[in-house]
């Protein structure tokens, strides 16, 4: 067996450290290149946001005319979905929900929907060279949760998000749409709760095997959007008969909750990590949420 030295690649991932500064940035840059010289946007203009604000995507906006699917048949839809989820999963949780809602319809998709997938691909093109920094942060696992009430166009769903954060990064983020229908922003904030929950749980358990974060034995804090009804429902049922629909998997949290795995905070919409999650917001809005993943430009921090 022979020792290669410090990792500087791992499947397509480049990996840089300064242990002068104690940060180590891990980055996709030729990955980025690659895709936009495969779907021809090598040289389009750069985009400063993965999804534009009030942008409203649904199957109203699916091929209609034998002429419209017929123009969409040749756009390789589905393959630019699959290279920019590769993105998603490793190393850019910023375009997580822009590529949540693109990817819906990969079955259906119309020229608004390959618009929306480009300007994803114009925002990579701007940002190529972003790193996701490690260093410097404390050294304690910290969760956000949100959610938007009912924003899916089609049937009403609302949409999931949470992130969590270790050593100034993102280290785990999931941004989707909700299985259950929810009536009241409170029910689709416990529902993301839930899931973040979940999360926390596992990372924990994992984190602890590890034995290198001596503050996972603490209880993992989960902040909210200030909402003070899901926080309530977690800790336990007050309002059983608005409630009581949802799925009984999602109570686990109050479970988790109960026994000191997890505990739920408070934190407004700005300071709220997970955010951009759920939905567009501004480009100021979205560059301070970057900082707060650890998402930087390589000459910011080299």
């Amino acid at each position: 067996m022979k020792d290669l030295g410090e990792a500087s690649y791992i499947l397509g991932i480049k990996i840089i450290r300064d242990r002068s500064k104690r940060i180590l940035g891990i980055t996709q840059t030729s990955y980025v290149e690659k895709v936009l010289k495969r779907f021809k946007m090598k040289n389009s203009k750069r985009g400063f946001l993965p999804m534009r604000h009030g942008v409203k995507l649904s199957k109203k906006q699916s091929p209609k005319t034998d002429e419209e699917l017929t123009k969409m048949f040749d756009i390789p839809y589905a393959s630019a979905v699959g290279n920019i989820q590769y993105l998603v999963y490793y190393t850019r949780p910023d375009v997580a929900f822009a590529l949540s809602v693109t990817s819906r319809y990969q079955a259906c998709a119309g020229e608004a929907h390959w618009t929306a997938v480009k300007i994803i691909l114009k925002y990579l093109r701007r940002t190529k060279d972003i790193f996701l920094i490690y260093g410097g942060g404390e050294l304690i696992l910290k969760g956000y949760s949100d959610a938007s009430f009912q924003s899916d166009e089609d049937d009403a769903k609302s949409q999931s998000r949470f992130g969590f954060k270790l050593n100034g990064g993102v280290v785990a983020w999931k941004s989707s749409k909700q299985d259950t229908t929810t009536d009241s922003t409170t029910e689709a904030e416990y529902i993301a709760a839930s899931e973040a929950a979940k999360e926390a749980l596992w990372m924990k358990n994992y984190i602890q095997e590890l034995g290198v974060v001596p503050s996972i034995a603490e209880p993992v804090v989960i902040f909210l959007c200030v909402n003070n009804g899901a926080i309530a429902q977690a800790k336990e049922s007050r309002s059983h008969h608005i409630s009581k629909h949802i799925l009984r998997r999602y109570h686990l949290l109050r479970e988790m909750v109960g026994r000191g795995d997890v505990r739920m905070d408070r934190v407004t919409s700005v300071e709220n990590m997970a955010d951009p999650l759920t939905k567009p917001v501004s480009q100021i809005a979205h560059a301070q949420h970057l900082d707060k993943m650890g998402l930087r430009n390589m000459i910011d921090w080299l």
